[in-house]
């Protein structure tokens, strides 16, 4: 499975969910209006292994992560990383992880909870963004990328959501 992670909103959205859908093994997360943020609670460690127990639509994103052979996030890209709807997902996906940790490229590191591994694709958008914040977004995603046990397939920018199109 492939899953897709944006922000866009109708007419956009529906573009590239026609876009994905038109391709096998799809499964595409946007913002239907009921995520809620992350509490920090631990649950998904302790009381709800590998689920989030804030009950909403989004609550297996733990379970999908070790699921997709692909995640792509396509987002628009804010002061050097993902936008508040996509950042939030990637939030709610901490049930991926286990509360331990190991060390990955000598740094501390959350043990992985699944035997499992994905690439990790980031696509941003924004008008006029600065070669820092390129850098900074680029950094942050090979970060979520080592804290993911993932690899980063690709990371790009374009100017406007429109320009994305055709390129998933």
């Amino acid at each position: 499975m492939k899953l897709l992670i944006h922000d866009l909103r109708p007419p956009r959205s529906e573009r590239l969910f026609q876009e994905c859908t038109g391709k096998n093994g799809w499964y595409v997360i946007s913002d239907n209006g009921s995520i809620r943020p992350c509490t920090g609670c631990f649950g998904c460690w302790v009381r709800t292994p590998g689920a989030c127990i804030l009950r909403d639509s989004y609550s297996e994103m733990g379970r999908l992560l070790s699921q997709s052979e692909e995640v792509v996030l396509v987002s628009r890209c804010c002061w050097g990383a993902p936008g508040p709807f996509v950042k939030n997902v990637l939030d709610r996906s901490l049930p991926y992880l286990h509360p331990f940790f190991t060390i990955r490229n000598n740094e501390m590191h959350h043990r992985l909870r699944y035997d499992h591994h994905f690439a990790l694709s980031a696509l941003f958008y924004g008008k006029g963004l600065s070669e820092e914040e390129m850098e900074t977004a680029s950094d942050w995603v090979h970060a979520v990328a080592v804290n993911f046990g993932c690899t980063v397939r690709r990371v790009e920018f374009r100017e406007t959501p429109e320009e994305l199109e055709g390129i998933l």
